[in-house]
């Protein structure tokens, strides 16, 4: 599996060369993205990603838990407390499945 998220409207850099941003630009990058992947297992209530590869080194790894909620056409992935910012905070990430089929 591979997860990343990242703000809207993020800023560009400067200049096009990858390796050349400042340290205010790679800052703020940084801290508008999160990325990671790796295995996983699925248990019902909750799926756990095995972290091989991520954005956070301190990830790699470890495991990340999700609880699960599937509710009709909506899947719902929510973190047990996680501390950002000093703070300790739940994310939850919505997914909902739109139909293809034309009318």
């Amino acid at each position: 599996m591979f997860v990343a998220i990242m703000a809207p409207h993020r800023l560009r850099f400067a200049h096009d060369d990858l390796l050349s941003a400042t340290k205010e630009e790679e800052a703020l990058a940084e801290e508008t993205y999160v990325s990671y992947c790796g295995r996983y297992d699925f248990l019902g209530d909750r799926v756990v990603h095995h972290v091989e590869l991520s954005l956070f080194p301190n990830w790699i790894g470890g495991d990340q838990e999700r609880l699960v909620d599937l509710r009709g056409e909506r899947l719902t992935l929510s973190t047990r407390a996680l501390l950002l910012r000093g703070i300790q905070q739940t994310a939850h990430l919505i997914w909902e499945r739109v139909s293809t089929s034309k009318q």
